[in-house]
């Protein structure tokens, strides 16, 4: 998944009561953690419903100009 330092599947353990409900099946969708505006605090419980669906893409990277009280650098 996206993020994890090593490349062996863990087994997710859930740190918070949202993440005990995905896990245990009581919540079907991310519509219904939505529905009654629970914060989302673990990564994993996006992956649980999104899994192979989400990706990675970086569009472009430009360079930026830093502005200071004596101009542009």
């Amino acid at each position: 998944t996206r993020g994890d330092k090593d490349s062996n599947q863990k087994e997710w353990v859930p740190v918070t009561k949202l993440g005990r409900l995905v896990r245990e099946g009581k919540i079907r969708s991310l519509e219904e953690i939505y529905l009654y505006s629970l914060p989302i605090k673990e990564f994993e419980v996006i992956d649980f419903f999104l899994g192979r669906a989400l990706k990675d893409e970086v569009l472009k990277i430009m360079p930026v100009q830093k502005q200071t009280r004596a101009g542009q650098r």
